[in-house]
């Protein structure tokens, strides 16, 4: 073990048109500060993940955390960003800072603001985390990237629409339960079965519940070492964690195996010395339905071509022997691209804690976290555990 989470905040995600970047990291900052119960001039550390690419004029952010109180001024401070997987980079690069032994305490803060960005503009913005010079030209901008995705594993194995519905079905009812989800309302496998107007398809076989929600919001947590954390009111270890890159083209690999996150899970547990069956649950990055089916299959709950199993089955349910995304997801909760991985991590130190409120997952012992960037390209696994 060696960081641990102490504090944490995490603020609604949604459409804040009254917010500003400055104003969600500064909100959460201060928090997550007063929730690890540390003085501001006790960080050694600050990282903040903000991808950005357009979505807002200020490009030049790490400093804006500085706003949250007077003593972090001459602090460190770090923009980190490797796409959507950006707030578990700025995570883990936490983690590292803490055990090289160059920080003591660190504040990671996670942000992204989307929904004041015109329509257009968005897919432009988002297609930047794919690989312009071959894909730059899908339809449907990063949707049409993962409905080809989609497109490719239905001909190879089957019509899996049920399967999608099913993973959309769920990952709505859970977010019914979290007060930070965007959409807190359970739509019921038929509707996200069924092409209508109000789910018309948007790429290949992906409707529009099969794709997350564009958002805005930030989340922030407090790291230090394990010692430190013994001494203060709660901590929540990373046992295992790994960070896995993979070629950015999908002309270069087999984009229905998702290698780099089969690659990173199994660094991650064999780093934690832990098997899959041993987690209590999973956050796992749910950009598009087919990207949760695929990483059944990646982390190894499904053989390959079988994903669809673990959620027909009801394997990956609130109540099935590995839930999967108690949260919501990114699919219910949003997906405010700098944020996410922060959010991920703050979500799952809640269940470890008991504090998940109705989206608790009994008896949750260990949790494991998976946040990717492009299409697998960026591959973050944490696998966590509660300290006391």
């Amino acid at each position: 073990m060696t960081a641990a989470m102490v504090g944490w905040a995490h603020m609604p995600f949604g459409k804040h048109a009254e917010e500003t970047v400055e104003s969600m990291i500064v909100k959460v900052a201060v928090d997550a500060i007063h929730d690890a119960g540390i003085a501001p001039e006790d960080v050694d550390e600050i990282l903040l993940g903000h991808f950005n690419a357009g979505f807002s004029l200020q490009d030049f952010t790490a400093s804006l955390v500085l706003q949250a109180d007077p003593a972090l001024r001459f602090k460190p401070a770090t923009r980190v960003e490797n796409a959507c997987a950006t707030g578990s980079a700025a995570v883990h690069q936490g983690v590292r800072a803490i055990a090289s032994g160059d920080a003591r305490i660190v504040l990671v803060v996670g942000v992204e603001q989307m929904t004041t960005t015109p329509g257009p503009e968005i897919g432009k913005n988002l297609l930047k985390a794919s690989y312009l010079k071959e894909e730059g030209d899908i339809p449907a901008g990063f949707a049409g990237v993962f409905g080809q995705i989609a497109a490719s594993y239905f001909q190879k194995y089957g019509d899996q629409s049920d399967a999608l519905a099913k993973i959309a079905a769920k990952n709505h009812k859970n977010g019914t339960g979290n007060p930070y989800a965007q959409m807190r309302k359970d739509l019921g496998f038929e509707f996200c079965r069924a092409e209508s107007e109000k789910n018309p398809y948007v790429a290949g076989p992906l409707k529009r519940t099969d794709c997350s929600l564009v958002s805005d919001g930030a989340a922030a947590l407090v790291l230090t070492d394990p010692a430190t954390a013994l001494g203060l009111k709660k901590a929540v270890a990373f046992r295992g964690m790994a960070h896995v890159q993979d070629f950015l083209p999908m002309s270069r690999r087999d984009i229905l195996k998702f290698e780099g996150c089969s690659k990173a899970w199994g660094e991650a547990l064999g780093d934690a010395n832990l098997a899959l069956e041993d987690l209590s649950f999973v956050e796992t990055h749910d950009c598009f339905t087919i990207a949760e089916l695929l990483e059944y299959e990646a982390m190894g709950l499904a053989s390959e071509g079988e994903g669809a199993r673990a959620i027909l089955e009801g394997w990956t349910e609130m109540d099935g022997k590995l839930p999967v995304n108690p949260s919501g997801g990114l699919k219910a909760k949003g997906h405010p691209i700098g944020a996410t991985g922060v959010s991920m991590h703050v979500l799952t130190a809640m269940q470890l804690t008991g504090t998940a409120g109705d989206i608790q997952v009994k008896d949750a012992e260990i949790g494991g976290i998976f946040n990717m960037g492009g299409a697998a390209v960026a591959n973050f696994v944490s696998v966590m555990q509660a300290m006391r």
